[in-house]
């Protein structure tokens, strides 16, 4: 048994003993290591594998080639990475700014029952996509739909199958999902601050733009790369309301995979798909060093 030792830094003499990590560490870590080579290591090593490589019908050689990334950055390729980062940075923002206010009023509301019925509603919505939802919308706000021929939406300029369309659909399962991820984050607000601030002369709105903002900053941000890379990711939906109509790089990959437009561009699938990798790695650079910063004020 190792004798007690002393921190320097507490200065105040109290004893700790030294924490020494060994191989049980490791060996506790050792499934999700294992889980997450299986699931997300070795998928993406065969994206990447199949993206720079070029096989040979004739011989079956394989030689490494840069010209599947060239061809996913030109042309209607490029156009559907851009529509989707369009489509998803939009919708991510007004889901954020929407979310947020709905957040904080039902975290200031005083209704339990309020605020239980709305995070039900929201954790429900949050996972309501695909074609069902599609086929929801079709029904309702489509060419023919309920509330289209009931307010003359089409009179209007309102068409459920363009950008604008594909936005609305978005938003209605977006907002929920970022009501789910800011209601802790205003939770962990500490009433002192409010009260400190309130104590020195400050109002509201200098509350929150210089501590509440601030402190919950990274945290939105952290839903907004949620709600983005839930928007660039989502294929069903758009396939089944939009089609092609709307240059989205799903869509393009998944016309890619199963030749409906060219055959054997599949490599060229994998290319867009490692891109798709490379803006989802981009977007969390930002966010991690912001989330640890913000980390020390919500503990």
């Amino acid at each position: 048994m190792s004798a007690p030792t002393t921190d320097p830094a507490a200065g105040s003499g109290t004893p700790r003993r030294r924490r020494r990590r060994g191989p049980r560490t490791w060996l506790a870590a050792l499934p999700l290591l294992v889980f997450t080579g299986l699931c997300f290591g070795v998928p993406l090593g065969a994206i990447a594998f199949g993206a720079v490589t070029r096989t040979d019908p004739a011989t079956g050689a394989t030689r490494l080639t840069g010209e599947h990334l060239a061809r996913s950055l030109q042309g209607p390729y490029l156009a559907s990475l851009t529509g989707s980062v369009e489509l998803s940075a939009l919708t991510a923002l007004l889901s954020t700014l929407l979310g947020v206010l709905i957040a904080q009023a039902l975290v200031t509301s005083r209704s339990t029952a309020l605020r239980s019925a709305a995070l039900t509603a929201s954790g429900v919505l949050a996972n309501f996509g695909g074609v069902p939802l599609a086929f929801a919308f079709i029904a309702t706000a489509g060419i023919s739909g309920v509330l289209t021929q009931l307010a003359d939406l089409t009179s209007l300029g309102w068409d459920l199958y363009s950008f604008t369309g594909l936005t609305v659909v978005y938003l209605y399962f977006l907002i929920p999902l970022m009501v789910l991820v800011t209601v802790p984050a205003l939770d962990g607000l500490r009433p002192q601050w409010r009260e400190a601030a309130q104590n020195n002369g400050a109002t509201a709105g200098q509350f929150w733009r210089h501590v509440g903002l601030p402190v919950l900053a990274p945290s939105l941000l952290g839903g907004f790369v949620l709600l983005f890379g839930t928007a660039f990711a989502a294929h069903a939906t758009a396939a089944a309301l939009v089609g092609g109509s709307v240059p989205l790089v799903t869509l393009k990959i998944a016309d890619a995979l199963s030749g409906n437009v060219l055959t054997g561009q599949e490599n060229v699938a994998l290319a867009l798909g490692l891109d798709m990798i490379l803006i989802a790695g981009l977007v969390m650079a930002v966010y991690l060093p912001l989330q640890r910063r913000s980390a020390r004020w919500l503990r």
